[in-house]
């Protein structure tokens, strides 16, 4: 169960002061209700991609800049992050990415659905460094499910972390789960090959610090249910616009 001073941050980070975001890259969730869905919001049926944490928006940048035949929605719970993200977004030209603040379990829950994601990038989320918070973190059981559901056969979940506790955690519970193909030689790897570096990122690697890297493959051939969402985290659809 959550406790309750977790629910306190997340009422004090949704009434946050909001900039307005006029940005065309930019979709309140009540828009896309209304719109019908990401297709209709695209204009096209190409493969549709998550990240979870979109920062200032370097990174989705990059990917989007390296792979032009696939949508990008990149997603952040704070709103000067998806601002920002926007204003990269505008200045590339690029027109495959569209920016909401939502939480990313409920828009992955209740909007994308079964089958709906190619790949879901999450790159160096909140920690919780604290041995009593760790149950907030991002990447738990209950998370993999919900990715594995939104996941097509074949798709990738990539993840990210400079935090050691975070990163070894997670390499035990993807490389435990049957339903995953590791992509990399160990559970989690230090080598990020060809992998965009966001400058968050960056910043890291230049002061010596080890990034830890996790790539895995939803098996082709795995039938999965869709799972109950965990309670506290459902962001109320349409308060999200501003």
């Amino acid at each position: 169960m959550i406790s309750k001073p977790y629910f306190k941050q997340r009422n004090s980070i949704m009434s946050q002061r909001m900039t307005l975001i006029s940005s065309p890259a930019f979709v309140p969730e009540a828009q896309l209700k209304k719109i019908g869905g990401f297709a209709a919001l695209f204009g096209n049926d190409r493969p549709l991609v998550l990240e979870i944490g979109c920062g200032i928006g370097d990174f989705i940048i990059k990917l989007a800049t390296r792979s032009p035949q696939r949508n990008y929605i990149a997603i952040d719970i704070f709103n000067q992050g998806c601002r920002q993200t926007c204003s990269r977004v505008d200045a590339s030209g690029l027109t495959n990415i569209r920016v909401m603040r939502s939480e990313a379990r409920y828009l992955m829950h209740h909007v994308l659905g079964k089958d709906s994601l190619q790949a879901i990038y999450i790159n160096c989320p909140d920690p919780w460094p604290k041995k009593r918070h760790r149950k907030r973190r991002l990447l738990n059981q209950n998370f993999l499910n919900l990715a594995l559901y939104c996941l097509q056969p074949g798709g990738e979940l990539n993840f990210t972390t400079d935090f050691v506790d975070y990163g070894e955690a997670a390499g035990e519970l993807l490389a435990a789960d049957e339903r995953l193909v590791n992509l990399n030689p160990t559970p989690f790897t230090h080598e990020l090959g060809d992998y965009p570096i966001s400058k968050y990122m960056r910043r890291f690697l230049d002061l010596g610090q080890p990034i830890y890297f996790c790539r895995y493959q939803k098996h082709r051939d795995v039938l999965i249910n869709k799972p109950q969402l965990q309670k506290g985290f459902r962001l109320p659809w349409g308060k999200e616009e501003c």
